[in-house]
């Protein structure tokens, strides 16, 4: 069994910071791409950063310059820094990462989501 666990949401004020983590664990043999997205009140899921084993980044147009997305290989581990917030970044923050187990199968998994909230 694979899961995503997350940590490091919570209230900020506008211009402030946050930095989410990610860990995968269990019985993972490789991970390829990892990611965060979003959804916010009353809107759908939208891709907020996604990073390859190999370090390839892409980012929504809305968090560039903004966000930070890294990985720790060696931890299973993907982080999202939020810098500059806004009360737009609000939402529900859920990691993604396509995972391939040790009994060669393969998950698209998500994380049970951390709430992020920007309000003064």
């Amino acid at each position: 069994q694979v899961q995503l666990v997350e940590s490091g949401g919570g209230l900020v004020q506008p211009g402030g910071s946050l930095r989410l983590s990610c860990a995968a664990s269990g019985s993972i043999f490789s991970i390829n791409a990892m990611g965060w997205y979003r959804q916010g009140p009353g809107k759908e899921r939208e891709l907020v950063a996604v990073i390859t084993r190999g370090g390839r980044i892409s980012y929504a147009d809305s968090v560039l310059g903004r966000f930070t997305i890294s990985r720790d290989n060696a931890k299973n581990t993907v982080y999202l820094r939020l810098n500059s917030l806004k009360p737009e970044d609000t939402a529900v923050y859920y990691c993604n990462a396509l995972i391939a187990t040790m009994e060669f199968a393969e998950y698209d998994l998500w994380g049970q989501g951390t709430q992020v909230t920007v309000s003064s």
